[in-house]
């Protein structure tokens, strides 16, 4: 599972993955919203949506206004998503933020290949995507989409993964390659005005006193109605569509200047929400 891996990032990456595989099925599926990591990939690795982790499984729910990381505990939830489907899976569930721990893992295939799964989620899509935020020189190699897929490419040409998937293909397993959510270059923005326990993501806010135009976002009055988690009685979510992005009045112009063009997610677009599920056998 490569983390904020968007479609097109994964058809300029195929052709180096197909000298190990052949493309066995192709196909696209749906994030939900918000399109974010606390919420997609949790509801991914569970098999439920955010609200009913909540309910079911709340020793392993990190809410928007709880301390920590959000995901801490997806092992957990896929264990016990495998439970409840009766299945007896011998499995192990590596993480990988950086790449001493991807070099770790290469190391360690050997001793996991008696394994029945192996999931491995790898960040550094979604690092490459806030870098950009963030760093000027990130930004002047990645100016536009096509660039984007361009260093995407070369990060991958030279990567742990790549040595990882080369070294699954060669002992013949198959392969699954998915993400939870995509992203999409912002350009408009959005005044939104909350309180200070607004969460700070571009894309969709939450929260009990937000004021906004509703004509301008997609509104969700009553979380529960797509099986969201509400932080209080009154809390909705509103997210951002096309290339919109949130900004706030009293900060309007550093929010323009310094977010517009950066790729974000959390909201409603073809790149978040259309997301790759490739199954792959070694050739």
């Amino acid at each position: 599972m490569i983390d904020n891996l968007r479609y097109d990032q994964w058809k300029v990456i195929q052709p180096i993955i197909e000298d190990n595989y052949r493309t066995v099925s192709d196909n696209i599926f749906y994030s939900i919203l918000p399109t974010v990591t606390q919420y997609a990939r949790n509801a991914m690795f569970s098999g439920l949506m955010p609200a009913e982790i909540e309910r079911k499984y709340p020793q392993y729910w990190i809410g928007e206004d709880d301390e920590g990381t959000k995901n801490k505990f997806e092992d957990k939830l896929f264990e016990e998503n495998l439970k409840r489907y009766g299945k007896n899976v011998k499995f192990s569930y590596t993480k990988v933020v950086n790449l001493a721990i991807g070099k770790k893992l290469v190391d360690n295939l050997p001793n996991l290949m008696g394994n029945n799964l192996n999931v491995i989620v790898y960040n550094f899509v979604d690092m490459l995507s806030h870098a950009r935020t963030e760093m000027e020189i990130i930004r002047e190699l990645a100016d536009d989409e096509a660039a984007y897929r361009s260093l995407t490419l070369s990060w991958f040409e030279h990567s742990a993964l790549k040595d990882i998937i080369e070294y699954i293909g060669e002992k013949g397993a198959d392969l699954i390659i998915t993400t939870d959510h995509g992203s999409v270059k912002v350009s408009d923005p959005v005044k939104v005005l909350g309180d200070r326990n607004t969460n700070t993501n571009l894309r969709y806010k939450t929260g009990r006193a937000l004021q906004y135009n509703y004509k301008e976002v997609y509104e969700v009055r009553n979380p529960h109605d797509i099986y969201l988690p509400k932080l209080n009685i009154s809390s909705s979510y509103i997210f951002c569509k096309k290339n919109d992005f949130f900004a706030y009045p009293n900060n309007y112009n550093y929010y323009v200047n310094y977010y517009k063009n950066t790729f974000q997610h959390g909201g409603i677009s073809m790149e978040e929400v259309m997301i790759p599920y490739i199954e792959l056998k070694a050739r």
